[in-house]
């Protein structure tokens, strides 16, 4: 037997027959032939210091060469090299016939054309420039297109073949080949040319991004995965969807085994289906039936009409070993059902049957039956043997399941899952845009041969513009294309980019979303799941309708990419054996081999399979992310290259200790998954490793008190929670809750230093915080990520005080030092970025109506003592409110210029004026606000502990120590028990520590340093053990009977301020249907006074005060009541007698003036009154003298 293609690369010698002389199948083996024992003595030898070591610097590689958003660039990254081909490649040869009208035709044949997709390319981003009276195609880069509002997009050209031909009739052979004519194409015209079918929006950072291999880099915190669209940043979400690679088993409403897949015509259902009382077959109620291409079909008859020839064959494909009398009765009545078709055994009938059933539907296929059955079911397998098998093998599944064998599979599990990128989103949306594409190419092409004209290059036929647009309009709207259904789009897929802090960014770009039909009934999806442990963060999701459905990414959580290197000839070399093609394979006690969910083969000595297949990955002879899963109860070997799974880097127990042949050597995270000392586990394969939480519990197993013998050990027990409660300190202290809302919402709206680039940038609204600072405490995640990352931090280091100060600080408000304030403690600088554009010369020839253009006007609407001539301030111009800061204007006079808002005010910072490819020219000003904090102002530290701005306190009458130190922050005591977040007084005792000199610096979640040590540590640097503090009174300098625990805590400034909320208003705009105020702030508008604020007015008994509320400030109007007839009396004008007019209020109905009253009403009564008489519906009024 010779060795195959792939390991002669692995031995490397001249001949093939040397190759595999010196390739040792011993050496599969050689890792594992150390005894356990003998390999945990080393490891105890190594130490636990070492290995940890080895651990946070295995992390650290990981990080390198991973990085945080891998999976995003790496799914683009593959759908540029793989997908884009196979989305043209799908499309076949596209057929256009003529329209056949008869009064079109000319002298010759009716022409056909032929259209075929060849190679792909894309180019990278480029624009064309004028420099020096000429234009130069130049490098477009990301920035250059957030300035210009324009998308960063590569061309896409693909190879047309176009063919134009007349079929001639060369014979028929209907009895033969079944086809009544035979036709030979008669070419007319043939060319092949490369043709721009569109544009393909461009990742950052990407293969195709210039910014991959450009030295100069826009941003130090800039690591790519998200898309420019028209100057805003777009990020995809990753779409949690049901793993199409599997049978599908579930019990409800009826036990059933599903084929999945995305074209509908390949999706096939077997089920246990009840008879009615009157078909009961001997008792029996249930029977098999399968459902194929829109219709129901005994199982036996599908059988048949695979070839199968006795029932005993169909009996054995299914081999259900169990002899289980209900199975026994379910197989007899499905015999019996089949028995309504007569003579389905013989010879073609069942095929017959079956076409029969198909074609009786509202689609049938326009195939033969022989040929639907090749297409349609099962298409990756060829032959019907093969075919037939497989059924067995659905049926087999359902039959253990129903009778309580097989587990039904739940959809809350990561291995029935898979996560959809930028790869597959992009091939599903494009894929919807070229056939739209092709449909307008064959409209018009179809003309031209109608009508006999001169046919054009195909180039013509073909507008780029409907990829273009529709991919724009798709990243720009979030709609897009349904997994499987064609007609509907989905929203949630795309979003914001999120530019407050870098941690938001980050957090942005590693979310995953469910997509549920009603977010109201999800069964179990909210909860976790056990397959989430080390893939998807427990704890980061937001509260509300998306509570747990919305996630994120563990931090060494890594999605799988397509594996494009065949695997069938390197299994079949290691024990497999292929499914036979013309036989039915008997199994014989042998387990079955799938390979993404498809069956290949099946394997005397599965466990042998397994071990050599895990050896293999280990030393780099296989990819490193392909999944090997043994299941001994279903005797099933299950193998996935998939893209979309879920992965995460573990240690290999049993080879750790080669660490110490590489000791003091450099190496890389590729070198360790190269050696087996790390390899990453799916959801599946993990279900046979036993892992240990950490070095710690490792070397305990081999004391003998423990007798679990692991098989993988964690890196760091940290790195199951997500990026924001990674970096939390003694996260697992605190409430659940409270580590929700930092890792959700707070470290999301935390003030730090979004970008680098700030000049180049021009964001609608930005926060820079002046002074940022790095906690003093410190995390294994933080450690491990390049650099580290300082800027995941976004916040100060205060001295905290836990007192109550004169009652300011109550309802967790904060009292704060405005000494440390004065200083520049959590001062900001607020950018807020006008934009305004209008059509440049070329577009203006085009309309007729009034150009618009910038420019200085004299302004109704707002002053203009700061604009230049341009219609632009200059740089340092101070603006309040109400002033214009960009000046439009049409040649009419007509004034278009925009106003600073209620409560907007600034400097300008700068003005930049650019154009994009849609003929606009825009500007946009920046307006520079320094904001100190003041009362009202939110911040929150590290734990869920939020609170307002309550009182500023100067420092001479704060509370000091005797060392002289004054808090920053006093923080009410009460805020703790209720809240349940002791990491907070951890982490200013710790803090504390380090500050005075201390060594243990470390707070990282499920490891941290118990409290012992950090009560010690506090005590050798002098301070009491509990971080109590002896006070004075900074008023009247006595002592303060109590102790107070004080210590430095890292606190966060956030987004929401007090004057961007601030609201008041005396007389402003109104409604111009209900005339009551309108509602939005920017506006001038009032405040909503709702039911239950009513309420409490009631309550109060305030009626004075609620009449005002709600009538006089808010809609009062006047109405005329008839009191005889009690309906309304309008306001018109009649004539009296004399010949005189006089206008005032009359009662149509009465036809009299007598008795009619002025009421006051609020108007949303008199509207809702005249809105029912438009119904037909009257009302009374019952008035009264007040």
């Amino acid at each position: 037997m010779d060795s195959p293609d792939f390991m002669e690369e692995d031995v490397g010698t001249s001949s093939r027959n040397e190759k595999f002389e010196n390739f040792d199948i011993d050496d599969l083996f050689e890792d594992g032939d150390d005894d356990g024992g003998e390999n945990m003595q080393k490891l105890k030898e190594i130490g636990e210091v070492n290995l940890n070591n080895f651990c946070r610097k295995a992390a650290t590689q990981f990080f390198n060469e991973y990085g945080l958003i891998s999976h995003q660039i790496n799914s683009y990254n593959d759908f540029i090299s793989n997908g884009l081909q196979r989305v043209f490649d799908s499309f076949g040869e596209i057929l256009i016939e003529p329209g056949y009208d008869p009064s079109k035709r000319g002298d010759g044949e009716w022409r056909h054309a032929s259209v075929r997709f060849g190679k792909v390319t894309v180019e990278k981003p480029t624009f064309w420039a004028e420099s020096d009276s000429e234009k130069k195609e130049r490098k477009f880069l990301p920035r250059d297109a957030r300035l210009q509002n324009m998308t960063y997009a590569a061309r896409i050209k693909v190879e047309v073949t176009f063919q134009v031909y007349t079929p001639k009739l060369i014979g028929s052979d209907k009895f033969k080949t079944g086809k009544d004519k035979i036709l030979e194409k008669v070419i007319q015209n043939n060319e092949t040319e490369e043709v721009v079918i569109g544009s393909l929006p461009v990742m950052v950072k990407s293969d195709l991004c210039w910014m991959k291999t450009d030295e100069k880099v826009d941003c130090d915190f800039d690591q790519g995965g998200y898309f420019v669209i028209k100057g805003a940043e777009k990020v995809f979400i990753a779409q949690e969807q049901i793993c199409m690679k599997r049978l599908w088993l579930v019990s409800s409403p009826t036990w059933t085994v599903a084929y999945k897949s995305e074209v509908k015509r390949h999706r096939l259902i077997v089920r246990i289906a009840g008879l009615s009382r009157g078909e009961e077959i001997k008792g029996e109620k249930k029977v098999l039936m399968v459902y194929f291409l829109s219709t129901e079909v005994p199982l036996w008859v599908l059988f048949f009409a695979l070839g199968v020839r006795s029932d005993k064959e169909v009996v054995d494909l299914i081999d259900y070993d169990n002899n289980d009398p209900n199975v026994v009765n379910i197989l007899f009545a499905s015999i019996q059902e089949a028995e309504k078709f007569e003579g389905f055994r013989r010879g073609r009938k069942a095929l017959e049957f079956v076409d029969e059933s198909i074609h009786k539907t509202q689609f049938p296929p326009t195939e033969r039956m022989e040929e639907c059955i090749s297409k349609y079911l099962f298409p990756t397998l060829e032959h019907p043997t093969q075919k037939a098998q497989f059924l067995g093998y659905m049926v087999k599944c359902l039959l253990l399941a129903s009778t309580g064998h097989r587990k039904s599979d739940n959809r809350d599990s990561f291995r029935n899952k898979r996560l959809e990128l930028a790869g597959e989103l992009l091939e599903r949306e494009l894929k919807a845009h070229i056939s739209n594409t092709q449909k307008r190419m064959k409209k018009t092409l179809q003309k031209s041969l109608d009508d006999g004209r001169p046919i054009q290059p195909v180039a013509f036929y073909l507008d780029p513009s409907v990829v273009t647009n529709g991919l724009s309009r798709a990243f720009s709207t979030g709609a897009w294309c349904h997994p499987w259904r064609k007609m509907e789009r989905v929203s949630g897929v795309v979003a914001n980019l999120g530019r407050t802090n870098p941690l938001q960014t980050m957090i942005d770009l590693r979310r995953t979303r469910q997509q549920v039909l009603y977010t109201g009934k999800v069964g179990d999806a909210r909860y976790p799941h056990p397959s989430h442990w080390g893939r998807v963060c427990f704890l980061s999701t937001p509260d509300g309708e998306n509570c747990g459905l919305v996630k994120n990414l563990s931090i060494t959580g890594v999605v799988s990419t397509n594996i494009t290197t065949p695997l069938i000839d390197k299994l079949t070399y290691y024990g497999m054996d292929r499914l036979a093609e013309g036989t039915y394979t008997r199994l014989d006690g042998n387990e079955k081999v799938f390979l993404n969910g498809e069956w290949v083969g099946v394997c005397e000595t599965p466990h042998l399979l397994v071990r050599k297949l895990r050896r293999m990955r280990r030393k780099g002879r296989l990819p490193h992310q392909v999944e090997i899963k043994r299941d001994e109860q279903q005797k099933e070997v299950r193998i996935f290259t998939d893209a979309g799974r879920i992965l995460r880097p573990l240690i290999v127990v049993e080879n750790l200790a080669k660490i110490i042949s590489s000791k003091g050597e450099t190496y890389t995270f590729q070198s360790l998954l190269d050696d087996g000392i790390i390899e990453f586990i799916g959801t599946e394969e993990e279900e046979d490793c036993s892992t240990a939480w950490s070095i710690k519990k490792l070397l305990r197993s081999g004391d003998g008190t423990h007798a679990v013998k692991y098989t993988h050990c964690e890196l760091d027990m940290s790195f199951l929670l997500g990026l924001s409660c990674g970096i939390v300190p003694f996260a697992n202290h605190d409430h659940a809750r409270r580590v929700l809302y930092q890792s959700q919402k707070h470290c999301q709206q935390a003030i730090g230093f979004s970008t680098t680039n700030p000049n180049i940038r021009v964001d609608t609204l930005s926060h820079k915080l002046f002074y940022p600072q790095r906690p003093l405490f410190r995390t294994t995640t933080s450690d491990c990520l390049v650099l580290p990352r300082p800027e995941f931090f976004n916040g100060q280091n205060c001295i905290v005080a836990v007192n109550v100060h004169m009652g300011y600080n109550q309802e967790d408000s904060l009292v704060m030092n405005q000494a440390s304030l004065q200083r520049g403690m959590f001062r900001t600088e607020h950018i807020r970025s006008y934009k305004a554009e209008v059509d440049n010369k070329e577009e203006k020839r085009r309309k007729s109506d009034d150009p618009v253009h910038f420019g200085k006007i004299q302004s109704k609407i707002g002053r203009v003592d700061s604009l230049d001539d341009d219609g632009f301030p200059s740089i340092g111009a101070d603006l309040q409110s109400g002033d214009i800061v960009v000046g439009k204007c049409g040649e009419s006079g007509a004034d278009y210029s925009i106003k600073l808002k209620h409560t907007e005010r600034g400097k300008v910072q700068k003005v930049v004026l650019s154009a994009n490819d849609e003929g606009k020219n825009f500007a946009v000003v920046s307006l520079r606000q320094v904001r100190s904090p003041t009362l009202g102002d939110k911040f929150s530290s590290m734990h869920g502990q939020k609170g307002v701005l309550g009182f500023l306190e100067a420092q001479e009458n704060f509370p000091f120590t005797i060392q002289g130190i004054v808090p920053d922050v006093v923080i009410n005591p009460h805020a703790f028990p209720s809240r349940q977040t002791p990491g907070q007084l951890l982490e200013a005792a710790l803090a504390k520590g380090i500050a005075s000199g201390g060594t243990m610096r470390y707070a990282t979640p499920f490891s941290t340093v118990s409290a012992e040590s950090i009560t010690d540590q506090l005590h050798r640097a002098g301070f009491s053990r509990w971080g109590n503090e002896r006070l004075y009174n900074g008023r009247t300098g006595e002592m303060v009977n109590s102790l107070v625990f004080m210590g430095p805590t890292f606190y966060q400034r956030l987004i929401h301020m007090a004057e961007d909320k601030v609201k008041f208003r005396n007389t402003g705009p109104v409604h111009p249907l209900t005339r009551q105020p309108v509602a939005d702030r920017k506006r001038f508008g009032g405040i909503k006074f709702g039911e239950m604020e009513r309420d409490c007015l009631i309550a109060h008994g305030a009626a004075a005060n609620l009449y005002e509320r709600l009538y006089t400030l808010s809609d009062s109007s006047q109405l005329h009541i008839c009191q005889n007839c009690k309906n309304i009396a309008n306001v018109i004008q009649r004539s009296v007698p004399g010949g005189r007019k006089v206008r005032g209020p009359y009662c149509r109905i009465c036809e009299s003036v007598d008795d009619i009253v002025k009421v006051n009403i609020p108007y949303g009564a008199k509207l809702l009154s005249q809105e029912l008489f438009s119904m037909g519906i009257s009302l009374k009024f019952d008035t009264r003298l007040c």
